[in-house]
C-alpha cells in the first residue's frame, strides 16, 4: 500500500468513558473517566472485518451498522474517499446504555481511527472540526467533548448570527482555552462564502486532584431516548434560575472549592423527572444524598456518579455501606479522572487491543 492514500500500518485509539450533566450542568458539562475502550483499525484489500470483545461483544455482527464503523464512514465522507477494506479489533470496558458515554467513545474512536488511517486525514479534518463532526453524530456535544479532550469540559453552541470574538486558531486544546467550531465552507465561484451554522465549542478545565469519582453501574441499561422522553417541555423559572446557580457553583467546586460539591450537584431540571423511569437509580441517589454524598445521575442514567474528596467524610467506606442497604447488585467502580482524552498512535502490525487500565 506504499504510495497510496492510506497508511500501511494499523492505528490504535484509546477512548475514555465520560459522564455528562454532572447534575445541574444539563447538556453542557462533561467529565472524562479512567475507563477505556481500545481499538485497532487497519486498511485491508477489501471487505469489512470486525471483532469486538468485552462490553458490547454482541455488536461484532453489526457490520456497517456498527457505531465505530459508521463514524469511520462519516469521516471518510468528509475527507473525500473510502479505503478498499477495513479491519477493526475492539476491546471495550465502557458499559453500554448505562450513562457512561459508550456511544461517544465509539464515535470518537471511529473519527480518530479514520483520520489516522488517511495520510492526508489531519489536513482534511483538522482538530477544530473533530468536535463538530463528533457532536453531529452523537446529537449533542457534552460526552464527545469530554472524551476527546479529557478533564472537565463545558460545551455550547453559539447562537446563529452571534459574531465570534477572538476565536483561536485550530490546534491543541489547552486548559481554559476555546475550541472553535467547524471550518467555513469553501468559497463559491463568485468568491462568496455561504452561511454556515455555528459549530459547538468547548472549554476544558483541570479538576482538583483530591476529587475522586465513584461510579455505581446499574445492572440494567436504559436508552437515552427513554430518559429524555420523560422531560417536560418547560420548567418553572425558579427551577431554571436555581439550576443556573448550581451549574456555576459546580464548576467552582470541581476546580477550586470542593467543600461546596454537595450543594453544587443539586439538580432541578432533569433528575426529578427521570425518577419514574429509573426508580432504583432514584432510590440510590436519594440514599447517597441523604447521607451527605455529592451524588448525581451519570448522564441519562441509570448509573450513579458520586464525588468523594480525599480525606473528607463521605469516602468509599460510607458509599459502600449505603449501596449494600439497597439490596441491589450495583457494580461499584472507584475511578480516576482522565486528564488526557482520547489518544491515537500507530500500532505494530497484527497487534490486538490490550486490557485497558482502570
Amino acid at each position: 500500500m506504499s504510495g497510496s492514500r492510506w497508511r500501511d500500518k494499523p492505528v490504535v485509539v484509546r477512548a475514555p468513558a465520560s459522564s455528562a450533566n454532572l447534575g445541574p450542568g444539563y447538556d453542557a458539562l462533561g467529565l472524562a473517566l479512567s475507563l477505556y475502550d481500545v481499538a485497532v483499525a487497519r486498511v485491508t484489500s477489501g471487505g469489512l472485518d470486525i471483532e469486538v470483545s468485552g462490553e458490547g461483544s454482541e455488536t461484532t455482527a453489526a457490520g456497517e451498522a456498527h457505531l465505530v464503523v459508521r463514524a469511520m464512514r462519516a469521516t471518510f465522507d468528509v475527507i473525500g474517499g473510502h479505503p478498499p477494506g477495513l479491519g477493526l479489533r475492539s476491546l471495550n470496558a465502557i458499559p453500554h446504555g448505562r450513562g457512561l458515554g459508550s456511544s461517544a467513545a465509539a464515535i470518537v474512536t471511529g473519527i480518530l481511527a479514520a483520520r489516522g488511517l488517511a495520510r492526508d486525514g489531519a489536513a482534511l479534518l483538522p482538530d477544530d472540526a473533530l468536535l463538530a463532526l463528533a457532536a453531529s453524530l452523537e446529537g449533542h456535544a457534552d460526552n464527545v467533548a469530554a472524551c476527546l479532550h479529557g478533564g472537565l469540559t463545558i460545551s455550547w453552541t453559539p447562537e446563529c448570527g452571534t459574531p465570534g470574538r477572538g476565536a483561536p486558531q485550530p490546534g491543541t486544546l489547552h486548559p481554559g482555552t476555546l475550541q472553535p467550531g467547524p471550518p467555513q465552507p469553501a468559497s463559491a465561484a463568485d468568491g462568496s462564502r455561504p452561511a454556515a451554522p455555528p459549530g459547538p465549542r468547548v472549554v476544558r478545565l483541570p479538576v482538583l486532584e483530591e476529587i475522586r469519582p465513584v461510579v455505581f453501574v446499574a445492572e440494567e441499561s436504559l436508552a437515552t431516548q427513554t430518559a429524555r422522553g420523560v422531560l417536560p417541555a418547560a420548567v418553572p423559572h425558579r427551577d431554571a434560575a436555581a439550576n443556573a446557580a448550581r451549574a456555576a457553583l459546580l464548576v467552582a467546586a470541581l476546580t477550586r472549592v470542593p467543600d461546596v460539591l454537595f450543594d453544587a450537584t443539586q439538580d432541578f431540571l432533569h433528575q426529578p423527572y427521570r425518577a419514574r423511569v429509573m426508580p432504583r437509580t432514584a432510590d440510590l441517589l436519594g440514599r447517597l444524598r441523604a447521607a451527605g454524598v455529592a451524588a448525581v445521575i451519570s448522564g441519562a442514567g441509570p448509573s450513579v456518579l458520586a464525588f468523594t474528596v480525599a480525606g473528607a467524610r463521605g469516602g468509599p467506606d460510607l458509599v459502600d455501606s449505603i449501596v449494600a442497604e439497597t439490596g441491589i447488585a450495583w457494580h461499584i467502580s472507584p475511578l480516576a479522572i482522565d486528564r488526557q482524552g482520547a489518544t491515537l498512535q500507530t500500532a505494530v502490525p497484527g497487534e490486538r487491543p490490550r486490557d485497558s487500565a482502570r
